[in-house]
């Protein structure tokens, strides 16, 4: 009875992925329209996307980490840009504030980790000095 029930799971899963308009990844899906979305009842968070073709994706929820939201700017930018002039340069101004704020903050680590560290390691100050020659 198990192995019944094994066969006819496959037999529905091989079928399933062989439905006709089911994509299964993005770019199946890329410049199609949307016509619908369809939550699914006992998974929350994910939904089916039908698409005015017929041809459908389940996809989990939209909840983008500011890491890959930034990077989708950066690789749509080339199409979205002419749509979104004005808040790309936002974009942009607040991306050089954020990557400047960051150096100033690692070089503000390094120099409190030199100032802690100098008491317990005299020969810190000559190796220092013998880098900064190295530099010129």
């Amino acid at each position: 009875m198990a192995e019944e029930k094994w066969k006819a799971n496959m037999e529905k899963v091989a079928f399933m992925k062989e439905f006709p308009g089911v994509a299964f990844n993005w770019e199946e899906v890329a410049g199609k329209t949307i016509e619908s979305v369809t939550p699914l009842p006992s998974k929350p968070g994910f939904a089916t996307l039908v698409f005015t073709d017929g041809s459908f994706i389940v996809a989990p929820q939209v909840d983008t980490q500011p890491k890959e939201l930034g990077e989708g700017l950066n690789t749509a930018r080339a199409s979205l840009e002419p749509k979104h002039p004005e808040p790309y340069k936002e974009y942009d101004r607040l991306a050089k504030r954020d990557k400047d704020a960051t150096r100033a903050a690692r070089a503000d680590k390094i120099i409190g980790a030199i100032r802690n560290n100098l008491e317990q390691i005299p020969e810190l100050k000559d190796r220092i000095r013998r880098l900064v020659k190295e530099w010129k």
